[in-house]
């Protein structure tokens, strides 16, 4: 049977520390939600935190982008801990399972 992808997080909030960040670099909560519901990729971090990531294209046209999210998964829901976007895809990209 072939494997279906990553799942997307149906319950998870944000972390006060997430939501300060998501200010600072100008992250939408959309943003999150968009890619929590669809990931591209789930990579494990360490016991109990993934990033789910998704590329993205910004509205002005300009180079696609990753928005990375670090998310807790030992906590019901899941704490989105933090976010960010980066150009950098190449190095974040995994492209074997």
């Amino acid at each position: 049977m072939a494997d279906a992808g990553p799942r997307p997080f149906v319950e998870w909030r944000l972390t006060d520390h997430a939501r300060i960040e998501m200010q600072r670099r100008g992250i939408s909560e959309d943003a999150v939600q968009r890619v929590l519901a669809g990931p591209e990729q789930i990579i494990g971090v360490r016991p109990g935190r993934v990033v789910a990531q998704s590329r993205e294209e910004t509205i002005s046209g300009q180079p696609r982008y990753l928005v990375r999210v670090f998310v807790d998964v030992g906590h019901s829901p899941a704490e989105v801990v933090t976010v960010y976007r980066t150009s950098q895809i190449r190095k974040y990209w995994r492209t074997e399972p």
